[in-house]
């Protein structure tokens, strides 16, 4: 009798495993959280919001979220997540020095996102929209501007995903990034929609 315990041990072991499921994904909260830091280091804190623009938030919430909420809890009890969920690593002396090298750009910068020269593209990336928009002997200054500006954000993009040990990352920050570019950028400023379209926000 005693020779099954192994086994019948063995057994229990493999069906307790079984209801642990192990998520492993890249931290898309965690991400934006990261871009709103190093966006606010670029380009200095955002404008606070004036009471009469605040929006209201509502007591009220969806029946269905609720609803999938607490299916979530139960299952959450019964059926444990081990999730791999942590703010990302931004502090390496690399990720440093290529804000700070962004921030002191952005003010030459500033004034073409102002003009409607320069806009966001859809690749958390930076082009020249319109070039007539920029005085002729600034023309080669700007374009100098853009493409600087473009290799930092390359590089940003590929040091957050190597700080934090997953390479393979490297496309959904880059894509993290160019949402909060655009949600961050001031009213007026130019930006390239999903299908590739100038918009103005």
């Amino acid at each position: 009798m005693r020779r099954y315990i192994p086994v019948k041990f063995a057994a229990l072991c493999l069906f307790l495993s079984a209801c642990v499921t192990i998520n492993v994904y890249f931290p898309a909260a965690a991400a934006e959280k990261a871009a709103d830091r190093i966006i606010e280091d670029v380009w200095g804190p955002a404008k606070k919001p004036t009471p009469e623009n605040r929006p209201q938030a509502s007591l009220a919430a969806p029946a269905p979220r609720m609803l999938l909420a607490a299916v979530g809890s139960v299952l959450g009890f019964f059926i444990p997540s081990a999730e791999a969920q942590a703010d990302l690593n931004i502090a390496t002396p690399q990720v440093r020095t290529i804000t700070q090298s962004m921030e002191a750009r952005h003010a030459q910068l500033k004034a073409y996102y102002d003009s409607g020269a320069v806009g966001f593209t859809n690749d958390g990336l930076i082009e020249v929209r319109d070039q007539n928009l920029v005085p002729l002997p600034e023309r080669n200054g700007a374009r100098r501007l853009v493409t600087d500006e473009n290799s930092d954000r390359g590089n940003l993009y590929r040091e957050i995903a190597k700080a934090n040990g997953h390479p393979e990352w490297e496309g959904d920050i880059r894509k993290t990034f160019a949402q909060r570019w655009v949600e961050r950028a001031t009213g007026g400023w130019y930006y390239k929609d999903g299908s590739g379209v100038w918009k103005q926000k």
